[in-house]
């Protein structure tokens, strides 16, 4: 493979994605409220390191520096990930967990249902295996997203406080990259813009059966494609870089 450095950058948002949420997940390890919750964000919190180690070796690959997936994962700074805002948001309580991951797996579903299309056989061949496993992220997320919205009193002022969080972290998703569009042209990338209107359809059937109302639009919150993170990013990748940074070259 020849060095792409947009091909590269784009693999790097896909993983960047699926890494960081994946180790925010992971933070539920031992803490959930039941323990088949704790096991089913574990699990998501796997799928999600895989899909991220897939995408992360195909931008070395691309890059054509040197670098393997534990190195973007290890040895970068905040400000060279690329992954959307959405993810690196705190966990805050249960239900601000599962509104961010309502918004965004039902997202990233179709994304990777149009990923596999790409006319990047590597892309499409890590979205076709991914896109099974999202699928099931975004009707677990779903699933509790109506359980919790039309619950008690407690699990509905929590569940409309963690949408109010993160909602304003989602007008990223569908942000159109003048850099990438020789990838979107070429049938590689896909044209995130055309996903919105069924994700919206998706969002707001969910919300109807668990009696909730979309939040109120705003202005949207970005910069996440280009390393401007928020402050949560740091302090998670402080935990996440610790071995590897503390020990250079370690093995395990």
């Amino acid at each position: 493979m020849l060095p792409d450095a947009t091909l590269a950058d784009y693999a790097l948002r896909l993983g960047d994605d699926s890494l960081v949420l994946g180790q925010r997940l992971s933070e539920w390890c031992g803490h959930a409220p039941m323990l088949e919750i704790d096991l089913a964000l574990s699990n998501i919190a796997l799928d999600l390191i895989g899909q991220a180690s897939h995408f992360l070796k195909f931008a070395g690959r691309a890059e054509g520096r040197g670098r393997d997936a534990d190195s973007f994962a290890f040895r970068r700074d905040a400000l060279d990930f690329r992954n959307c805002l959405l993810v690196e948001q705190p966990n805050g309580d249960f239900a601000q967990t599962m509104a961010r991951q309502f918004l965004f797996s039902n997202w990233q579903e179709l994304l990777f249902a149009q990923l596999q299309h790409s006319a990047n056989d590597t892309l499409a061949d890590i979205a076709r295996k991914a896109v099974k496993e999202v699928a099931y992220h975004a009707h677990f997320a779903n699933e509790w997203m109506v359980r919790l919205g039309d619950g008690t009193e407690e699990s509905r002022a929590r569940t409309i406080a963690g949408l109010e969080w993160m909602w304003r972290f989602t007008g990223e998703l569908f942000e159109r990259d003048p850099a990438l569009k020789p990838l979107v042209d070429a049938g590689v990338a896909v044209d995130v813009p055309s996903l919105r209107p069924d994700w919206e359809d998706r969002i707001s059937r969910t919300l109807a059966e668990a009696r909730l109302e979309l939040p109120k639009p705003r202005r949207w919150v970005m910069g996440g494609r280009v390393g401007h993170h928020s402050e949560h990013l740091g302090h998670l990748l402080s935990e996440m870089q610790f071995l590897q940074r503390a020990y250079p070259g370690a093995m395990w």
